[in-house]
């Protein structure tokens, strides 16, 4: 704050010159109040003159309001300076005010308070006096009262007094936040500056501080500011001649005693009454003829505040019966004046409305406090109790545009007005103003109970018929919520959907609203998915976030909607809507949960016929959304859960005679998705999938795995057949959940035992095997029904194991029913293998076992599954290394008998020869009509893998070197088939059985060509591959070992490949295959 020297400061400096000339032969420093009449016109004319003069320059009434603070600090510290005796060297370096404060004559106390009286500045020396310490304040107040109580004493100084009093009490809450800059801060320090100048005075100085000679000691109650003020007031208690007067003096009074005694300094005043008592203020000033403006409201909030808070000077002797003893002295001598008998008979005032407010919150306090009887107490109820007031209501339009200012210019309590200006009906009836107040503030209102209340309203406004209105408070609201944080977001969301799913548009909105949204939510979309991969960039991600949150938070059922569109009909998307989902769980509900979402998904996917990329979007879509994933309150959560998947998606699909978008195999690899999310609790008992009908579903798993056992045999027209694919996933899901099951079944098997022993009932008319799938679910409640026949070839405990008697497992079908019992899992094929009953020391046993076992292959090989083929593989190899599975080679496809060593090879020659005559057997007369064509493409594959299968064993016996070898000199080919060799100095010399491996891979080559030639149609492209693959290896075996065949060999080989190929009925097959063997030549 800076003054200037102008002509204003020069004007009011003569002015108060000229004053003090008119006191001749005295002057002002002791000038007496009833002078100030004659001698203070000049500075009041000038006072006028500037204050006018700045609003004119100015445009603003602040700035005369700060001239005239200006004025009352220099005029102060110019008393103050002259009863210290401040030194002016000083003073010009140290004092701001020093421009305008050094051109005055010397001052007392009196021309201070005439000139705050004069122009109307209590509030402005409230202010000054509340910056100042507690004693100095209660000095300065001493002089105050006393100047007061000075003849003549008039209305305008007890009005004066009054209004002092209750400006100080206002100005206490202010005090704390003062900038340091400010003119109360600037006077403070001045203040203390002066006083601790004058500590180091002479005596005389000391003397001239002291305001009058006639002034007492101080009194030991002088530094408590109630004590001071309600004695004084007591003094003046004659000079209160008006009933207007009268209410202000006992207002006053009440309140002081009310904040320093009674207020409860926990409690807080509610906004809504604190926003009630100042409308009712307001209306009462709006019906006197006074604008409703900003500065209007501020005060009416000051003295609503500090007539409720706890008084900022607390006393520092004075008791309540005391304070209450004056209160009711003064209440008393008034009434018999006759003033306080006009309170009920005058027109509503702001006066009588405050008396009415201190009356009731004292007379309720004083009931509450259950303080002691003392004097006065029933005085003051009685004399309180015997008061009468007008009756005073606000009305509800005065009350809208009273809190619309408020939001509008920021004042106190703005944002607890605005979540009641946004709650209240009979205000948003105002069409107009609610929604312009609203447009403006937008700020005000970001938060999440306001944006709440303001979507309430808007819900019920959207059943009208004004769209344009609609539309407006639309973009409002959705515009708050934009700015919201994620947290809050979340929070809204989860609220709109508590309400309904459908947000703004649960009613009937107008259709132009509907479509505007419509657009809006097309366009947030259509951005998204066109920045592509770029969104999953973080500062995208949250783009994004925030344009779905903004869409969702007006219709949150047509928002995932469109997420779940995008999710499986854009190609790539699921992803993104996943990131973008995981963010905005509100989208869940208060409960949690995805039952939208899910609900969502149905209807977007419908009865559409899903394509094969769909389904692997839609899979992948809800395996993310079931993974949890860290929030922002760092706690991990997925969208959805898997018995919520498994509820919605799998259950209504997998029943055997529904039909859906959703077929069942996709409802399985979304059950074993499920079934494999990691559980962030998966200790926790019971498990989720009790939520999901667990026995009900394992029972459905075992009739789809029952009809996928002989799935070749179903006619044309009856349920589309299953892929093996389907039956192994079908396997593994069954096996997943029977485990599961069976946990919770150990845990607490009396509460499931009703549950069991339905499953295992209703499983008793599927296939036997079927159960041992279930295995897991009943434990050791239940022996192992297998086929009596099983029973004769295989030594199985009693205690275990039980026959039972099937038609179609009679006499001599014991190793069909022990082959079956191998494919089904490993622990039951190891059982199989350690049990079964066979005397290898008898020759007849065991050609009657390997004949019955080559029967039993053949009928097991078609309905087997890839893994179930594999463990057959394992058991056949299994037999043939133990000798108890007997396989004659025959030299069938060689003219002379090979002198080479192949017994580490006889292992996979005899597997060859057992697949071929089980192949033989199924492709002759008698089966060729018992597969469909898909039955025997299956049969190909299958065969196939087994040759893979042994393909890689002979990979593991010879392995091919990275550059060719080169036998050491004299490594030849040895008389009687002895492998090559090779040695290195110092090494053990290496066999090599690369001419064996030759051998058998033509031994191989051989029969897949005879199967394939045999097989229904001839044009299996499994075994195509199979026999490129073999063709392949030789070649490869023949460059790596230049020796292992002699030129003459070669082409021996090729001719006898190119006359097994010449069986091909397929020409293109054998065309590729004529072409690999003729790069059949020896190096």
């Amino acid at each position: 704050m800076a003054l200037k020297m102008n002509q204003d400061v020069a004007r009011l400096q003569g002015a108060f010159l000229l004053a003090d000339k008119l006191c001749v032969p005295s002057s002002l420093s002791s000038l007496q109040k009833a002078d100030w009449s004659t001698v203070g016109r000049p500075v009041l004319e000038a006072l006028r003159d500037v204050s006018g003069r700045e609003e004119q320059c100015g445009g603003r009434p602040a700035s005369a309001a700060v001239w005239l603070k200006t004025v009352v600090s220099s005029v102060w510290l110019k008393v103050l300076s002259g009863e210290a005796g401040e030194d002016v060297e000083t003073a010009w370096r140290e004092n701001p005010f020093f421009p305008l404060q050094n051109g005055l004559p010397e001052l007392n106390r009196v021309v201070l308070f005439e000139v705050v009286k004069s122009t109307a500045t209590a509030g402005t020396f409230a202010h000054f006096l509340s910056s100042l310490p507690r004693c100095h304040i209660c000095t300065e107040l001493e002089s105050f009262a006393r100047h007061v109580g000075r003849v003549p004493t008039g209305e305008d100084d007890v009005g004066l007094f009054l209004e002092v009093w209750w400006e100080l009490w206002k100005s206490g809450e202010e005090r704390g936040g003062a900038a340091e800059d400010t003119a109360e801060t600037m006077f403070a320090r001045e203040f203390a500056r002066v006083l601790s100048a004058s500590s180091s005075a002479s005596p005389r100085a000391a003397k001239r501080l002291k305001p009058d000679a006639s002034d007492r000691a101080p009194s030991p109650l002088s530094s408590d500011v109630l004590h001071l003020l309600l004695h004084a007031l007591r003094d003046l208690k004659a000079h209160v001649s008006t009933a207007e007067l009268c209410v202000q003096a006992l207002s006053v009074s009440l309140d002081a005693l009310y904040t320093a005694f009674l207020a409860d300094r926990a409690a807080v005043l509610p906004a809504e009454e604190k926003l009630r008592l100042v409308c009712e203020v307001v209306g009462i000033r709006e019906q006197s003829g006074e604008q409703l403006t900003p500065g209007v409201i501020r005060e009416a909030q000051r003295d609503v505040q500090a007539s409720h808070a706890p008084s900022p000077f607390e006393p520092a002797g004075m008791t309540l019966a005391e304070a209450l003893a004056i209160v009711a002295e003064l209440a008393e001598f008034w009434r018999r004046g006759g003033l306080l008998a006009a309170c009920g008979a005058s027109k509503p005032s702001c006066s009588a409305f405050r008396l009415e407010q201190s009356v009731q919150k004292v007379l309720a306090a004083l009931e509450k406090a259950e303080v002691p009887e003392m004097d006065g107490r029933e005085e003051l109820r009685g004399l309180l109790e015997s008061l009468a007031f007008p009756a005073t209501k606000s009305r509800p339009d005065v009350s809208a545009r009273v809190a619309a200012a408020i939001v509008d210019h920021r004042l106190d309590g703005y944002q607890d007005v605005a979540l009641l200006f946004a709650s209240e009906r009979s205000w948003a009836a105002c069409d107009v103003l609610w929604t312009d107040c609203l447009e403006r503030n937008r700020a005000a209102f970001q938060r999440l109970d306001a944006l709440l209340e303001v979507t309430a309203v808007l819900e019920d406004k959207l059943r009208g018929a004004d769209v344009s209105q609609c539309r407006r408070l639309m973009k409002v609201a959705a515009d708050i919520f934009s700015a919201l944080s994620l947290k809050d977001k979340n929070a809204a969301l989860a609220a709109v959907l508590k309400r309904s799913g459908s947000g703004f548009f649960a009613g009937s909105a107008p259709s132009a609203v509907t479509e505007g949204f419509e657009q809006e939510l097309n366009m947030a979309f259509n951005c998204i998915i066109q920045g592509g991969g770029a969104m999953a960039a973080q500062g995208n991600l949250n783009t994004a976030v925030s344009l779905v949150a903004r869409v969702a938070f007006q219709n949150p059922e047509a928002t995932l909607k469109a997420c779940c569109h995008s999710a499986v009909f854009n190609k790539g998307a699921f992803s993104l809507m996943v990131k973008i989902l995981q963010q905005l769980h509100g989208l869940q509900g208060h409960g949690g949960g995805g039952a939208l979402l899910c609900r969502c998904l149905r209807e977007t996917i419908g009865t559409k016929s899903l394509s094969v990329n769909e389904k692997e979007q839609l899979l992948e879509y809800l395996g993310l959304l079931m993974t949890a994933v860290e929030g922002e309150d760092e706690e991990r959560r997925s969208f959805l859960t898997p018995q919520e998947v498994v509820n919605a998606f799998v259950l209504p699909n997998i029943s055997t005679a529904g039909s859906s978008s959703l077929d069942v195999e996709l409802s399985l690899r979304l059950l074993q998705t499920a079934l494999s999310v990691d559980v962030q609790d998966a200790s926790s008992h019971p498990h989720w999938a009790l939520d999901c009908s667990p026995f009900p579903l394992l029972y459905v798993l075992a009739q789809l795995h029952n009809r996928t056992l002989r799935c070749w045999e179903r006619p044309e027209d009856a349920v589309p057949r299953w892929s093996m694919e389907a039956k192994e996933l079908l396997v593994s899901v069954l096996t997943t959940l029977g485990r599961v099951v069976g946990a919770e079944v150990a845990a607490a098997p009396s509460r499931w035992s009703r549950a069991l022993f339905w499953l295992y009932d209703r499983t008793a008319e599927l296939d036997w095997t079927v159960r041992f799938h279930l295995k897991a679910v009943w434990g050791e409640h239940f022996k192992n029904e297998v086929p009596s026949s099983l029973l004769a070839v295989c030594d199985l405990p009693e205690q275990d194991w039980v026959g039972s008697d099937l038609p179609q497992y009679g006499q001599g079908t014991g190793l069909l029913a022990w082959m079956e019992c191998c494919s089904v899992s490993d622990p039951l094929r190891a059982t199989m293998l350690s049990r079964l009953a066979l005397d290898q020391r008898r020759p007849d046993h065991v050609g009657m076992f390997s004949k019955g076992l080559l029967v039993a292959v053949t009928q097991t090989l078609p309905w087997c599954s890839v893994s179930q083929w594999t463990r057959l593989l394992g058991v056949l190899r299994e037999l043939i290394s133990s000798g108890r599975l007997h396989v004659p080679f025959s030299l069938e496809y060689v003219d002379h008998l090979p002198l080479l060593d192949l017994r580490s090879f006889s292992c996979e020659l005899r597997l060859s020869v057992l697949l071929l005559r089980a192949l033989q057997l199924l492709c002759g007369s008698s089966c060729s009509g018992w597969l469909a064509a898909e039955g025997w493409a299956h049969v190909g594959r299958l065969y196939a893998h087994a040759v893979r299968a042994m393909m890689s064993s002979l990979r593991a016996k010879l392995t091919l070197p990275t550059s060719p070898k080169t036998p050491a000199s004299g490594g030849l080919q040895e008389p009687g088939g002895s492998p090559l060799t090779s040695k290195e100095p110092g090494e053990e010399e290496e066999v090599v059985p690369c001419q064996e491996v030759l051998f058998v891979l033509s031994q191989l080559f051989c029969h897949v060509q005879h199967i394939q030639v045999m097989m229904p149609g001839g044009q299996s492209e499994p075994l195509f591959l199979s026999s490129l693959e073999v063709l392949s290896h030789y070649e490869a075996v023949m460059a790596a070992f230049p020796l292992s065949s002699s030129p003459l060999e070669s082409d021996n080989a090729r001719h006898f490949f190119s006359t097994i190929t010449d069986n091909l009925q397929d020409l293109q097959m054998k065309a590729v295959l004529q072409q690999k063997i003729a790069q059949l030549v020896a190096p």
